[in-house]
């Protein structure tokens, strides 16, 4: 191949026939390189304009980043997937092993070897190469970075956090080897910006310290009535629990019985990436399990595969105490649905770059079977993403695919990002979940009863009225505040599983073109009904253990993985590349079928107003729930809030 493998596609989905396309954008034209260079199409930030330009990063500053390799024979791999995938195929489950991978799809050996020596002819050090072969990674000078790859690096402070990136198109020297510019994909790294990322939960969790779930609050649902405060909708509402535990959760989603049969996950692996790594996560989360009369973690059931002390990075810029809440609430999720099940706690260096290839490394690696990723890049934005970004998680999601993984990804917390329907210009879906290959979870409002029972649940989209002089202000619903990610890719065509699930009114809502949707299926989400985690924080009174509650689509993402851990055990074998078994299961008695309320349910919300204790008083916030004023609806059949719904009792684990 020449420098014309460098012009790649963006836009990838399969069709019923399975064939791969490119259709909604491309990177742009090749364009001449300087002094015969070979262009790296794709690898100017697109954000730059959006940024405050800090000026040169010190030549003698050291960077980090990787090469991307492409796979071999994508189209192929593509069609294996969906036979091997297709819950009807009599080659259901034959997940490849990562050999089997590697010698079909991978890059050739020889090429990464190519790769390899040249990158250490430019005066790079080779630091990883990941067993695929599919990604290098290499460390050198800025000094080095810039005349390599025909640029200047410049430090920027984009969305408030200070990255350094490119401030031109990324290109190779003209006597680059023709085995090089052939395989080369991208450049991972240089540009730190495309890749930031935050978590998926709407309250951040601790430390420092923070309490949601305050009282008065309810044990569960409309325990307690808000009598005295003001009607809304014609009636007092109740309070909000204080946030569920495990054992309701277990029985709201049909586990009881399953998990007192021994049923409870046990030989399947649950890896949660995440950035940086709590201190305290192993001993937080023993405790929280004797707390909640849940089985303690066995020796050897949760690990962590994480960075020495000094090898973070971008600790500020990436808030790495609010990372910590994140992980507790990640592995207590997943533990209170799958408590038999092992966990590994991955934990990147950064929210950048570092996260990918965590990511990345836990696919390559096999590391479990089942991977919840609950972070988002906020949009699915070609130009903000770059092309090189998106090839990247393409190629790992397929690997993932293909070898038995359950990838999942939260859908996000912005709803359609329109803010209630009123800014209809921002609408989008956030990536990664819009990936093909992964399950993109949306969050619902869950409400449970006083046995465990499920008593309803609607799709995740929250408005508030605040008390203020005796009223409920602005009037119910009020003002948007958060909900679950969903609508339709801009870059991604319809997948083989969503052919005919999901209506043309949601896959051609940007077009003629049917595109991917998202998400493919839903679990609580709101903070509202959201679950009690418990972590040590730093607290006006000193530092210790004490719980709160959170939500997002932070927790719907392990809740899910959880619930796989457990259906990968009653049907003994890894569901894993799951998404065609949903969408077979649409509208059967596998699934709750989520639909909008037919008249307002609310309820009260209670918060501290300095968020810590009563010093400053409190707060009251009426939530109406799943307001319908985006362009997000949950619907009968698929919907572009909920998905194809949420899992169902036993039908749910043991159907096929």
């Amino acid at each position: 191949m020449g420098s014309s493998r460098l012009v790649r596609k963006v836009a990838i989905g399969l069709l019923a026939g399975g064939t791969v396309i490119g259709l909604t954008a491309t990177a742009g034209a090749a364009t001449a390189a300087p002094q015969g260079r070979h262009p790296l199409d794709g690898s100017m930030p697109k954000w730059l304009h959006q940024a405050h330009d800090m000026g040169a990063s010190s030549t003698a500053q050291q960077m980090n980043f990787g090469i991307l390799l492409g796979m071999r024979d994508e189209s192929g791999a593509l069609a294996t997937l969906k036979t091997i995938s297709d819950p009807d195929s009599s080659s259901y489950g034959d997940w490849l092993t990562n050999a089997q991978f590697n010698a079909r799809y991978a890059p050739a050996k020889s090429s990464v070897t190519a790769v390899q020596d040249w990158l250490r002819s430019e005066g790079f050090q080779v630091t990883k190469t990941l067993p695929s072969g599919m990604y290098v990674e290499a460390s050198g000078s800025v000094a080095k970075v810039e005349s390599t790859f025909g640029t200047s690096v410049h430090n920027y402070t984009y969305l408030g956090k200070n990255v350094h990136a490119n401030n031109s198109q990324l290109s190779l020297p003209s006597g680059t080897p023709a085995a090089v510019t052939g395989a080369i994909s991208g450049v991972i790294g240089v540009d730190q910006g495309t890749a930031l990322k935050h978590t998926a939960a709407t309250e951040p969790g601790p430390p420092p310290g923070a309490r949601f779930g305050v009282q008065p609050c309810s044990a569960y649902y409309a325990q307690k009535v808000a009598s005295d405060k003001p009607v809304a909708y014609g009636k007092h509402q109740p309070y909000a629990v204080c946030g569920y535990g495990p054992q309701q959760y277990q029985a709201a989603y049909g586990e009881s019985a399953l998990l007192k049969a021994g049923i409870n996950g046990r030989g399947t692996t649950v890896a949660i990436t995440d950035a940086y790594a709590a201190p305290t996560i192993y001993q937080d989360a023993q405790k929280y399990n004797k707390v909640h009369h849940q089985p303690l973690f066995k020796p050897g059931q949760f690990s962590q595969i994480i960075p020495g002390p000094n090898d973070f990075d971008l600790i500020d810029e990436c808030g790495a105490q609010g990372w910590y809440g994140e992980e507790t609430l990640d592995v207590e999720a997943v533990h209170a649905m799958a408590p038999g099940a092992k966990v590994v706690y991955v934990g990147a260096t950064d929210c950048s770059t570092g996260l990918d290839t965590a990511w990345a490394e836990t696919i390559d690696n096999h590391v479990a079977d089942v991977i919840t990723n609950s972070w988002t890049d906020g949009t699915d934005d070609i130009t903000l993403l770059g092309t090189e970004y998106v090839e990247f998680y393409e190629q790992f999601s397929t690997e993932a695919a293909l070898t038995g993984i359950t990838v999942n990804f939260s859908s996000g917390d912005s709803g359609d990002h329109t803010a209630g329907g009123t800014d209809l210009a921002s609408k989008t879906v956030e990536f990664p979940a819009d990936l093909p290959l992964v399950t993109g979870v949306g969050g619902t409002s869950v409400f449970i009863g006083r046995h465990g029972q499920w008593l309803d649940e609607h799709g995740w989209q929250t408005s508030y009225s605040v008390l203020t002089n005796g009223a409920w202000t602005p009037a119910p619903p009020g003002d948007y505040s958060s909900g679950g990610g969903g609508g339709t890719s801009d870059l991604f065509t319809q997948p083989f599983y969503q052919a005919g699930k999901v209506p043309a009114s949601i896959s051609q809502a940007n077009g003629s073109t049917p595109m991917r949707a998202v998400p493919d299926i839903a679990m609580p989400g709101d903070p509202n009904t959201g679950f009690l985690v418990g972590e040590t924080q730093v607290f006006p009174d000193g530092t210790y253990w004490d719980q709160y509650r959170i939500g997002g689509t932070s927790l719907s993402s392990p809740m899910l993985a959880g619930v796989v851990a457990v259906a990968n055990q009653a049907h003994h074998h890894p569901l894993g590349f799951i998404n065609p078994l949903y969408y077979k299961l649409l509208g059967t008695s596998a699934l709750h079928d989520i639909v909008a309320p037919t008249s307002p349910v609310a309820q009260v919300r209670t918060e501290f107003v300095n968020g810590v204790d009563n010093s400053q008083g409190k707060l009251y916030r009426l939530q109406t729930v799943d307001v319908q004023s985006s362009t997000l609806h949950d619907t009968p059949g698929y919907d572009n809030e909920t998905g194809v719904g949420t899992p169902r009792g036993p039908a749910f684990f043991f159907r096929r």
